[in-house]
């Protein structure tokens, strides 16, 4: 019996030192579950519109920088979804921004061009990312959070930030064992 009593007594106060440190991560994870997927969905949707924007740069001459800097955004905005709300904010995030790029975004522009251009036909030689930036952008949107998905979920941990003597709050960039792991410590 007393043990119990002792368990329940250790689960109240962890309980109560992350109610009370909650005010320790970033805004975004402090928000209600509805809120959180929210944030997750925007995200894809921006990332699709404003990747797709960026794809093409560079492709021309061969280097495609702008097709790193749109994996680059699609990598982090998947992180943040998934370290925010896990599973499900990272397959929010995948069906979101999957379907700004493959639907939306893959019509033509305002000129009538193409947003996305793939299947180029002719016979004069065009650099090798001018032709297939297109196809690497439509299918690294979808592997990208994909292969994230499969990734340890240690990897998706957000540490909280540290209450310093003057009341601001400084990232906990210390590394912690793994008995306090996911656990906001609180500073005094």
């Amino acid at each position: 019996m007393t043990q119990q009593m002792k368990q329940s007594h250790d689960t109240d106060e962890s309980n109560q030192r992350m109610v009370a440190d909650a005010r320790l991560m970033p805004w975004s994870y402090r928000l209600p579950m509805w809120g959180r997927f929210l944030i997750d969905l925007a995200s894809g949707i921006v990332v699709g519109m404003v990747g797709t924007m960026a794809h093409r740069m560079g492709a021309s001459v061969n280097v495609p920088y702008g097709l790193l800097i749109a994996y680059l955004m699609v990598i982090i905005s998947t992180w943040s979804a998934r370290s925010r709300d896990g599973v499900s904010g990272l397959a929010l995030h995948l069906i979101s921004s999957s379907l700004v790029v493959w639907t939306v975004m893959a019509g033509y522009g305002p000129g009538g061009d193409a947003m996305i251009p793939v299947g180029f036909g002719g016979d004069d030689p065009m650099p090798f990312f001018s032709v297939q930036a297109g196809y690497f952008w439509l299918y690294g949107v979808v592997l990208i959070p994909i292969v994230m998905l499969v990734l340890p979920k240690c990897w998706f941990v957000t540490p909280p930030r540290k209450k310093t003597h003057d009341d601001t709050f400084v990232a906990d960039t210390q590394t912690r064992g793994p008995e306090t792991s996911g656990i906001a410590q609180s500073v005094k």
